[in-house]
């Protein structure tokens, strides 16, 4: 495949084989068994990789399938509202919002607009985006909101759990705790330390379509899942 045919097409149950060695290519499945190949990326120590799902290029065929079966993950948490972290999370928060039956959603951002308050931000970084130290900031217009009701915080893939992190300690400075998090993937295991350090309560709370593991490099050249994972 090339770079731009990923994420663009949901294939049936067992199409594609999760185990032995994969090459380019990793099938993140859901729950009801449906497939969606995600490009590996090797990480700097040459041995590891992930599988990475990039929402906002994806066909809306698979984005309405994600935010489907996330909505119908996170209607059990009964939200009034669902928060979107940016800028990924934003295209899966408005559509699992709509999904829910909402009329709109409230997006975070990491551009500041001259109204906003740096009160209302925290520090926040991505492990796409390594070395680049921003701000996420609440729109204070927005407020009303969010205060006093049931919030769903969405992300488009929960990974080393900085970004989920960002979001949580930003509404909490509004004395905002999230019924439930949500995100399309869960990628490895790597966020659920981070989680459980600010709190014992949130990796119980997240929900993903599919999760997907951290991969290793055999000794045929090929990545593979872990016997532990």
């Amino acid at each position: 495949m090339q770079p731009h045919e990923f994420w663009q097409e949901l294939h049936p149950q067992g199409r594609f084989p999760v185990e032995g060695g994969h090459e380019r290519a990793f099938p993140a499945t859901f729950a009801d068994g449906r497939q969606l190949l995600l490009p590996i990326r090797p990480l700097p120590d040459g041995v590891h990789a992930l599988a990475s799902l990039i929402v906002n290029q994806a066909g809306f065929a698979v984005v309405d399938a994600l935010a489907e079966d996330l909505a119908a993950r996170l209607a059990p948490f009964a939200p009034d509202v669902v928060v979107g972290l940016p800028t990924l999370g934003l295209t899966l928060a408005a559509e699992v919002a709509r999904k829910l039956g909402h009329a709109r959603y409230v997006p975070l951002g990491t551009s500041r607009k001259f109204w906003y308050e740096d009160t209302l931000s925290v520090p926040m970084s991505s492990i796409t985006t390594p070395g680049q130290q921003k701000r996420l900031y609440a729109d204070p217009r927005m407020l009303p909101l969010v205060s006093g009701r049931r919030v769903a915080l969405v992300d488009d893939v929960i990974s080393s759990g900085t970004s989920i992190l960002a979001g949580l300690s930003l509404l909490k400075a509004l004395d905002i705790e999230p019924v439930a998090v949500g995100a399309a993937m869960l990628q490895s295991g790597r966020w659920r330390p981070a989680l459980a350090a600010f709190g014992p309560q949130w990796p119980e709370r997240v929900r993903g379509c599919f999760s997907t593991p951290m991969l290793e490099k055999g000794r045929d050249g090929l990545w593979h899942v872990p016997a532990a994972a």
